[in-house]
């Protein structure tokens, strides 16, 4: 005798469920985005209403050091040093950390900026790998570092805790920096000194730039689709996303492209770790939890802007946002005791629990949905009313939203001028949710499974290189 059993409640009830989780991360990104709408707003016209009078320009702005780890960037380095002296501000200096390069990085730049090695030894000790060599510049304020190769943090690390600038700015070596960045990204350090220990600036993809002696001369798309997605996936995530995060008070990451601290706040923490894959995110976690009780400010300013290179290729993206998974993992892993937690205000009651449920368990559910719904509605389990109320949710909303991204950059700093851009912004803004979404769902399941088994190797991205 064979017994059927009915599971349209069953698919009905797991349905709904993968529906309600939609409207939930949707409707997370959509009251960030409103936030962000009314943040951005309100401080471009405080922005464009300034005095005549520019604090920015006066000969008592705090020092920098720009920080700039490399490793085997020959291509790139002296034209990125060269960009980076040409900044506009006052007192800073250029600290190149080669970190066990293989290739000519080093000798490009004894080559180019005539430097020669510091004959007295190092006063203290580097929290680092071994130091080889001091190099400095005879006619610019350029230091280079040599040492052996450690990662990124570590060579961050030496040149940290090697300046005596009380500002740093950790910048990538194959990153644009706009000759105003600094300028503006230390607003926040000009109107509360003592309270802001860290602010960010956007990043923005240079692909489809055309570069001129380290200065963007012209901005446009990539004729590459997975590169202009990834265009407005930028706007979003610093126009929408950090604007909105920063405004409630609930910043976590920083980009490890763009970003300006307190030298003796990262020192007092330790420097960055090299136990993580995202030293990035975790520094920022643990300076909100090393600061907690303090009065203590950590902003982003969406007016500094800095151009970086993308991936290109599905494999190479994979591998990066990977990466950036398995590090958002170890960072809640490591400061999950601050998840719910009062005690750090915001950050433990909204920002952590934001990015745990939304950010690391969202795209994990939205990729089962994606494949359990369609295939129940194919069956026949669900009518046509639900699975267009499903595709609205999962697809419509987002794909408004990377919209407003988009107008927000019209309105705002129209760096995108051509009409046929911005017409194409709105074309990616659609496929970055179908299907750009669901790949990116798949590759967090493979990036989790690697997770468990202990795999987390980063790879090498192949660079193209900045059209001149």
């Amino acid at each position: 005798m064979v017994v059927s059993v009915d599971l349209s409640p069953l698919i009905w009830a797991i349905s709904w469920f993968f529906l309600s989780y939609f409207v939930l991360v949707n409707g997370s990104y959509l009251f960030v985005h409103l936030v962000s709408i009314v943040s951005l707003q309100r401080g471009l016209r405080e922005w464009l209403l300034e005095s005549t009078y520019n604090p920015y320009q006066s000969p008592f702005l705090p020092g920098i050091a720009i920080i700039v780890p490399a490793y085997n960037e020959e291509a790139v380095i002296s034209n990125s040093v060269r960009s980076l002296l040409n900044l506009e501000y006052g007192v800073f200096e250029v600290v190149v950390v080669n970190d066990g390069s293989t290739d000519e990085t080093l000798e490009r730049l004894l080559e180019d900026f005539d430097l020669d090695p510091v004959s007295a030894e190092v006063p203290f000790d580097l929290p680092c790998e071994p130091v080889d060599q001091v190099y400095q510049s005879t006619e610019v304020d350029l230091v280079v570092i040599d040492k052996e190769n450690g990662g990124k943090a570590d060579a961050l690390n030496a040149g940290v805790f090697f300046t005596d600038q009380p500002l740093f700015c950790a910048i990538d070596a194959d990153s644009i920096v706009e000759r105003e960045a600094l300028l503006e990204v230390i607003e926040p350090f000009l109107r509360d000194p003592e309270q802001t220990i860290a602010t960010g600036g956007a990043v923005r993809v240079a692909n489809g730039c055309s570069v001129t002696r380290g200065t963007v001369t012209d901005v446009g798309l990539s004729k590459n689709r997975l590169a202009s997605i990834q265009t407005v996936e930028y706007l979003r995530a610093f126009l929408s996303g950090r604007v909105g995060l920063s405004a409630l008070g609930g910043l976590l990451i920083i980009s490890g492209a763009f970003g300006v601290f307190r030298t003796s706040a990262v020192r007092e923490v330790g420097g960055y770790s090299t136990e993580t894959i995202t030293e990035d995110m975790e520094l920022i976690v643990r300076l909100h939890r090393h600061y907690a009780g303090t009065d203590y400010r950590i902003s982003f300013v969406p007016y500094p802007v800095v151009w970086t290179e993308v991936p290109s290729s599905r494999r190479a993206l994979a591998r990066q946002r990977m990466r950036w998974y398995q590090g958002l993992l170890e960072t809640l892993w490591t400061h999950r005791r601050m998840i719910g937690n009062p005690k750090y205000g915001a950050i433990g009651l909204f920002a952590l629990p934001f990015f745990l449920f939304i950010e690391t368990i969202g795209p994990l559910i939205e990729g089962v949905g994606y494949i359990v719904v369609p295939f129940a509605f194919i069956l026949g389990m669900l009518n046509v009313p639900f699975f267009l109320l499903f595709l609205g949710v999962a697809v419509g909303v987002g794909t408004l939203l990377s919209w407003l991204s988009v107008l927000n950059e019209v309105i705002s700093f129209r760096r995108y001028r051509n009409p046929g851009d911005i017409a194409k912004l709105l074309g990616y803004g659609l496929l970055e949710h179908a299907p750009y979404r669901q790949w990116k769902a798949a590759i967090t399941w493979l990036a989790l499974v690697q997770y468990v088994r202990g795999e987390s190797a980063w790879g090498e991205m192949v660079r193209v290189g900045f059209e001149r």
